[in-house]
């Protein structure tokens, strides 16, 4: 098969690939540019460890193909942090212990991050009471909006908390 090349923007680097088209995102990330953060559960988007940004909203990177993001904005796990310096919702993912293992761990971010941005836009999810007002950040939505990121240690009630707690923070990610 012949390969293609196109270009996208990862964590703020324009980054150029010469890929065979079947290749997904997922393995783009961690196979092409040594962007590990980002983990490959299931494989077939049941599990949302792979979750990441693309242009704003949280996708299962194991279900798209890498080339199918020409000119796209990508935000995976490493680009929260500064050095050793947390983002809000990390530090509030450790503080309250919203991992077990770890292994979710980055999914479970990208997808809380998309999480508060779609809450911001006040696009309402399956819970909303009222879809003409803005939704509220209850405990109801944050499980919602995260079922699709799963955590085999159980973490689920740290989870919430945690990002509640970050939604207080001014700059989330």
């Amino acid at each position: 098969m012949n390969s293609v090349t196109f270009s996208m923007t990862v964590n703020g680097r324009s980054e150029t690939l010469d890929l065979d088209p079947r290749v997904t995102l997922l393995d783009a990330l961690r196979e092409h540019l040594d962007l590990t953060g980002s983990k490959k559960g299931c494989d077939h988007g049941q599990c949302g460890a792979c979750t990441v940004l693309v242009n704003g909203r949280r996708i299962n990177s194991c279900l798209s193909l890498a080339v199918m993001h020409e000119g796209d904005e990508i935000v995976s796990i490493e680009n929260f942090a500064t050095g050793d310096a947390l983002s809000p919702l990390q530090a509030a993912f450790v503080e309250h212990d919203g991992f077990q293992c770890g292994y979710c761990t980055p999914g479970q971010i990208c997808s809380a991050v998309g999480l508060l941005s779609e809450m911001a836009a006040g696009m309402p999810s399956h819970v909303t009471a009222d879809l003409a007002a803005a939704p509220e950040l209850s405990d109801e939505e944050i499980r919602e909006r995260m079922s699709g990121n799963l955590c085999r240690c159980a973490a689920y009630p740290n989870i919430v908390a945690a990002i509640r707690q970050a939604a207080k923070a001014e700059h989330v990610a």
